[in-house]
């Protein structure tokens, strides 16, 4: 990956709805070299997808919590089972497991604290191998979505 990949990637981080046109400007390719390093950054993986980022609470989901998840066991089956069934959870909207306590750290949205609650008794904890989950609401996002920091890394390296 060279320095006008990483342009690409740059300018399509702050505008995925630019057209190749557009993108081949701003990085200084013509339509035809922009395509084809385009879809070759597809192929390889590095870009995963195009999306529309959506405010939660404009949609009617405006509490977001943080969820550490700690486990009981860690069995491959049982933490098989886990992610599973959080991948099931439309609610959930950022799943990561840990080294260390807590095991996993989730991101969920739910249109009140009374929903979260419900949620949080009748699905999460009842996910195999769940030994607490400890709740932080979340007051205020200050950083989300930020593009990946590519250009500092073409610069350093």
């Amino acid at each position: 990956m060279d320095s006008i990949d990483r342009k690409i990637l740059a300018e399509l981080e702050h505008d995925g709805r630019l057209t190749v046109t557009e993108l081949g400007d701003r990085v200084g390719l013509s339509i035809a070299p922009c395509h084809r390093r385009l879809r070759e950054l597809e192929r390889s993986g590095v870009i995963v997808g195009y999306r529309a980022v959506v405010n939660p609470a404009s949609v009617g989901l405006g509490v977001e919590v943080l969820a550490n998840v700690t486990m009981d066991r860690g069995d491959f089956d049982t933490i098989a089972a886990f992610e599973e069934g959080i991948a099931a959870v439309p609610e959930v909207r950022h799943a990561e497991r840990l080294f260390g306590v807590p095991d996993y750290l989730l991101r969920v949205v739910a249109p009140s604290l009374e929903d979260y609650g419900t949620l949080r008794d009748q699905k999460l904890a009842t996910l195999p191998g769940v030994r607490q989950i400890t709740s932080t609401i979340v007051m205020k996002t200050v950083v989300d979505n930020r593009p990946l920091p590519i250009m500092a890394k073409a610069v350093s390296g």
